[in-house]
């Protein structure tokens, strides 16, 4: 330990302590010096004492009431643990914090540590992040902050895709789809329509499916639309059994470019009953002299209707 930070630590003991000549511990100035200690030693790269340190400052900061500054240096000793690679006590201390916040009367700054949190925890854990990005959202959700809730709602929803929390995420969606409609976003809220259909028809639950179409035809815009007739051109070819329409539509550069979650489950789709086409006449076998294919001939199904 070097010298910078034996003084800072000696001098931050000093404050918070009690003597003859000094009846009442001087928190700020603790929790002043157990802060440079910490930035001290996050700076040699000693991150298990820098976090120590951290929720020290935090300590004094409560007992001093300065709750803000109490959660800012729980948040940092969460970092510590993320640059030591424990993201569940990271996480942890984030959470923490965030609730610190909240109850100072910052939510927005709970909201966005939360956030933060998500997109630490998202490569270790997914469905820590969904649940991360969801107390975010309602977080922003009870300031009225709309906007800000349905998109961490988004990342929760795409996550739950990635997931296949099918159910979870058609929830989410027809959510976050609310939100935009409440702040007139009706563009969204055709993306989010056709997302939720993608979601439906992977549930196997056609009738959900076409139930968010008929009822987004109420959105200003929506009827007559790009996404709209994709929508309807998918639920016939999904209801009819023909695997060339669905294919044209799920590969079509309206869904190949959504968020990937959402592109995957276009490219992904397939018909129920594997698909069976109608299949044109096949010529005359035999030569000249076959008979010639009848009418009922050319109906004809290869192999019959699935």
């Amino acid at each position: 330990m070097s010298s910078n930070h034996k003084c800072t630590l000696f001098e931050a003991h000093y404050y918070s302590s009690t003597s003859m000549t000094k009846w009442k511990p001087d928190f700020d100035s603790a929790a002043s010096e157990y802060a440079k200690a910490a930035v001290c030693f996050k700076n040699a790269k000693q991150f298990e004492q820098a976090k120590d340190a951290y929720l020290k400052e935090a300590e004094y900061h409560t007992e001093n009431k300065a709750l803000f500054h109490a959660a800012k240096a729980i948040e940092q000793a969460g970092m510590m643990m993320k640059d030591l690679k424990k993201m569940p006590e990271a996480i942890q201390y984030i959470e923490k914090a965030s609730m610190i916040y909240v109850e100072n009367g910052t939510p927005d700054t709970a909201a966005m540590a939360l956030d933060r949190a998500g997109k630490l925890i998202e490569p270790v854990s997914l469905e820590k992040a969904v649940d991360l990005y969801q107390q975010a959202a309602g977080v922003f959700e009870n300031e009225d902050r709309l906007r800000q809730s349905a998109e961490l709602l988004g990342k929760a929803s795409r996550l739950l895709v990635r997931l296949r929390r099918l159910d979870e995420a058609a929830t989410a969606l027809q959510k976050e789809k609310n939100m935009y409609k409440d702040i007139e976003n009706y563009p969204t809220c055709f993306k989010k329509t056709t997302a939720q259909v993608l979601v439906h028809l992977h549930r196997n639950d056609f009738v959900a499916a076409d139930k968010c179409v008929r009822e987004s035809y109420s959105l200003p815009g929506y009827s007559g639309s790009e996404d709209c007739v994709a929508m309807e051109t998918l639920l016939q070819g999904y209801d009819e059994q023909d695997e060339d329409q669905v294919h044209r539509v799920c590969n079509s550069a309206l869904l190949k470019y959504m968020d990937n979650d959402y592109a995957k489950l276009a490219i992904s789709l397939k018909v129920p009953g594997g698909g069976a086409k109608k299949k044109t006449a096949k010529p005359p076998q035999g030569g000249a002299g076959a008979p010639a294919a009848s009418a009922e001939d050319d109906d004809d199904y290869e192999g019959g209707l699935c």
